[in-house]
């Protein structure tokens, strides 16, 4: 099979949507790879550190952030404001000493002072390396180490406290700065002598193949390795999601497009949409807290036009919203409710294919009389204003997608690692196809194994991991046009790209079974009750499974039922408790054929945490770890046979 060039024309179309991917089929005419041409030019010149600046002299009265005040409300940014302070945070960098290619680390939750030091970084020249604010001692010292940084920002007192402990072992690291104490205000100060030639000097050093970001993989076996990702590649990642996505980044609505990020900064996932947002000049807000109440508060009062979420946030909604109305007595009315927007949903995805006539009126009126009982409440919960929420990070599922959709709010499912700077694979928009992670981001080819393993290519797939000893990035396993992700998946006839789990994680039953985990994880998680769920079977004559309780649908539980004051020791025994997990795993298992189904669960008195060792900070499953810290269970399960 030839190798493309996936990037090497430009498509500027003025309905992006329209133009479908070229595919390729093997002699059974199965297809085994697409790719979607470059809806934007590729960038020649500059780097990341330009955006604040262009926006500045393209447009300096336009609200390009907000930030939180002391009362609640949000004060908007300019252009104009945030260039300013953009180049003063930089000036006091050089000030401090930073040379160009210098490493600056930054730790902490996801707040306006991250995306500014990260603007200014680049301005100044240097490289940053997102950690974890939830990272150990071990962890952080680790990423420290390898990077090399020689400088490092943190939020808090705490985080301060931990490199502070570390620094022993960190000789190259000569600065420390803390926000919550006024770091920012410092360093501008401090860079008031340095005149602005010196950051026009170092910005204007700086190249599209320039290192922009280490960022470190959060790793579910062994230490994190550094993806260097580059100014091109996030210009290739955000640049051509801006164009295809043009309902969210270019608002058709009367609300102007804002989003109101939540999600890790130092995940690749929130950090591409921040740097997409400054270069579409979205409105851009920042909530360091995931506590509902606090994102509640914030999502109301900062009113996104759309949203960035990983499923689980999408799941507590739709739960939370379930457990709500049965409290109320109506959750037969709720399911009513579901049911209608799922179908309502699928009706309008079969319309857009042309394989339907879209909803009917009697469809048409259900869902009118549900939208004030049931969908404008959903629609309150993420702030009343989302029509749009970009979702990755793992599979939403059919069911959740077609719910959002029918109850008015378009799901952007994609797929990406930290090596693609975010999507490789996106849902276009008005040609969804629920349930996949969609079509090739514009510019990029998705091919499929011969073990059926998902390789990509384009201009947002990094050069490497990088090399401590000689400070550069080596070039990943692989030929040079494809990268393999390491992830399963298939290309249906269309060119939609499903993914079904792992390679590495396949389960390989003691009958020569070959089982996904991922499905069945992903379907178990969705439900009220469960808060994670690990597939267990390897070499076994059957697959079992480790589930662990949501503690927000437990208390809902209990309260329905009162057994509020029953220990959670005793009541994951409780019958009732696992007679509604039973149902749950019995639909799970519609998924798969007899031999990959779970047989047999068993409920955890504990939920697996990042801080007991069992997910990475992007809430993926650890499980060697898992495996062997509940061995005694996982053997209990087989002894019963």
């Amino acid at each position: 099979m030839s190798t493309p060039a996936p990037a090497a024309a430009t498509v500027p179309p003025t309905d992006p949507v329209l133009v479908e991917p070229t595919k390729v089929r093997t002699a059974d005419g199965t297809v085994r790879e697409v790719s979607v041409p470059l809806f934007a030019p590729t960038v020649r010149s500059g780097s990341l550190a330009e955006i604040p600046f262009d926006n500045a002299r393209e447009a300096p009265a336009d609200p390009v952030l907000s930030r939180k005040q002391g009362d609640g409300s949000w004060r908007d940014v300019t252009a104009e404001e945030f260039a300013a302070e953009v180049r003063a945070v930089a000036k006091g960098l050089i000030a401090e000493g930073l040379q160009s290619g210098d490493r600056v680390a930054i730790m902490a939750r996801t707040t306006y002072e991250w995306t500014l030091l990260d603007f200014a970084a680049w301005a100044a020249g240097l490289v940053t390396v997102p950690i974890y604010p939830t990272s150990s001692a071990f962890q952080t010292r680790w990423i420290l180490q390898d990077s090399g940084a020689v400088a490092c920002a943190v939020e808090t007192k705490e985080q301060g406290r931990l490199i502070s402990q570390e620094r022993q072992q960190l000789g190259g690291l000569t600065h420390l700065w803390q926000f919550d104490t006024g770091a920012v205000g410092r360093l501008k100060t401090l860079g008031r002598a340095v005149p602005d030639a010196v950051v026009n000097a170092r910005r204007a050093a700086l190249e599209p193949g320039s290192p922009a970001t280490l960022i470190y993989t959060s790793g579910t076996t062994g230490r994190p390795k550094g993806c260097v990702l580059t100014h091109a590649n996030f210009f290739a990642e955000v640049d051509n999601a801006i164009e295809l996505l043009h309902p969210v980044f270019r608002s058709v609505s009367k609300y102007p497009a804002s989003t109101l990020l939540f999600l890790p900064l130092s995940h690749v996932f929130g950090r591409m949409v921040a740097i997409g947002c400054l270069r579409a000049r979205v409105r851009l807000g920042h909530a360091p807290s995931i506590a509902t109440e606090d994102l509640l508060a914030d999502l109301a009062g900062f009113k996104p036009s759309f949203l960035l979420a990983i499923p689980y946030v999408l799941e507590k909604v739709f739960n939370t919203g379930r457990a709500t109305a049965e409290k109320m007595g109506r959750a037969s009315s709720f399911d009513r409710a579901a049911r209608i927007a799922r179908r309502y949903g699928e009706a309008v995805e079969a319309a857009e294919h042309g394989t339907g006539p879209g909803p009917g009126p009697g469809l048409r009126t259900a869902r009118a009389l549900y939208d004030p009982l049931v969908y404008r409440r959903i629609r309150a919960a993420l702030g009343g204003h989302v029509r749009y929420a970009i979702c990755g990070g793992s599979p939403l599922g059919r069911r959740l997608a077609a719910f959002y959709a029918g109850a008015g709010i378009q799901i952007f499912e994609g797929y990406g690692l930290t090596e693609t700077t975010a999507a490789a694979t996106v849902t276009p928009p008005l040609k969804p196809r629920l349930g996949t992670v969609g079509w090739p981001l514009p510019g990029t080819a998705v091919r499929i194994a011969d073990d059926g393993e998902v390789l990509l290519s384009g201009g947002q797939v990094f050069g490497g991991y990088w090399d401590a000893e000689r400070g550069v990035a080596v070039p990943h396993a692989g030929d040079d046009a494809w990268f393999p992700t390491g992830d399963l998946g298939a290309l249906d006839e269309d060119g939609y790209l499903t993914i079904t789990g792992r390679k590495k994680d396949i389960i390989i039953t003691s009958g020569g079974k070959n089982v996904a985990p991922a499905p069945l994880e992903d379907w178990l998680r969705a439900h009220p009750l469960v808060g994670q769920c690990m597939v267990v079977g390897d070499n076994r004559p059957f697959v079992s499974a480790l589930i662990t309780l949501e503690p927000d649908g437990l208390a809902h539980w209990r309260r329905m039922r009162k057994k509020e004051g029953v220990p959670l020791r005793e009541l994951v025994r409780d019958e009732e408790l696992r007679t509604a997990l039973q149902r749950a795993v019995d639909e799970a298992n519609r998924l798969v054929s007899r031999a990959e189904s779970i047989r047999k669960f068993t409920v955890l008195p504990g939920d697996f945490t990042e801080e007991g060792g069992h997910l990475t900070p992007s809430l993926k499953l650890k499980r060697e770890a898992i495996a062997r810290d509940f061995d005694a269970e996982i053997e209990e399960l087989y002894r019963r046979t």
